[in-house]
C-alpha cells in the first residue's frame, strides 16, 4: 500500500479564523466537489505564510463565497489573509498508486477557481482506501 495525493487546493487565501468554533476547516462547497474532497474527510493544511502544518477535516461552507476558514485551535496556527495549502492523501495498492491522478485545483486571490488538473470531472480514482484500516470509499 502507498499513500499518495488525491487532491489538493493550492494557495488558498483563509477568509476567517474562528477560535471558538470546535474544529475543522470550512471550504466552500465549488472548491470542495473541484477538489473531490467530502465532508469530514481529512485534510492536511500548509500554511504558505509561516510554515505551520496542520490535519483536521473539511465541513461545508457555502456555495460560490470563496470561503476558507480555519476553526478551533487551529486558528491559532493560521491566521485570517494567510496562503495555504490543503492536501488529502489515498491510500492505494500499488497498482492504483501507478494511474492515481490527484485532483489539483488552482484558485485566485478570492478562490475562485482559475485551472483544475486534470481537467477531466472524472474523480481522482475509482476505489480509495484512506487512513489504512478505514475501509473502502468509492467516489
Amino acid at each position: 500500500m502507498r499513500s499518495m495525493l488525491k487532491s489538493k487546493i493550492h494557495r488558498a487565501r483563509v477568509t476567517d479564523a474562528n477560535l471558538e468554533y470546535e474544529g475543522s476547516i470550512t471550504l466552500d462547497q465549488d472548491l470542495m466537489e473541484a477538489a473531490d474532497l467530502l465532508e469530514y474527510e481529512m485534510v492536511h493544511v500548509l500554511d504558505v505564510d509561516n510554515g505551520n502544518r496542520l490535519q483536521t477535516y473539511v465541513i461545508k461552507g457555502g456555495r460560490g463565497t470563496g470561503e476558507v476558514v480555519i476553526n478551533g485551535a487551529a486558528a491559532r496556527l493560521v491566521q485570517r489573509g494567510d496562503l495555504v495549502i490543503i492536501l488529502a492523501y489515498a491510500t492505494l495498492t500499488e497498482a492504483e498508486a501507478r494511474t492515481c491522478v490527484p485532483k489539483l485545483v488552482y484558485v485566485d486571490g478570492e478562490n475562485r477557481i482559475v485551472r483544475r488538473i486534470p481537467v477531466s470531472e472524472e474523480p481522482a480514482t475509482a476505489a480509495v482506501r484512506v487512513g489504512g484500516n478505514h475501509g473502502t470509499h468509492n467516489h
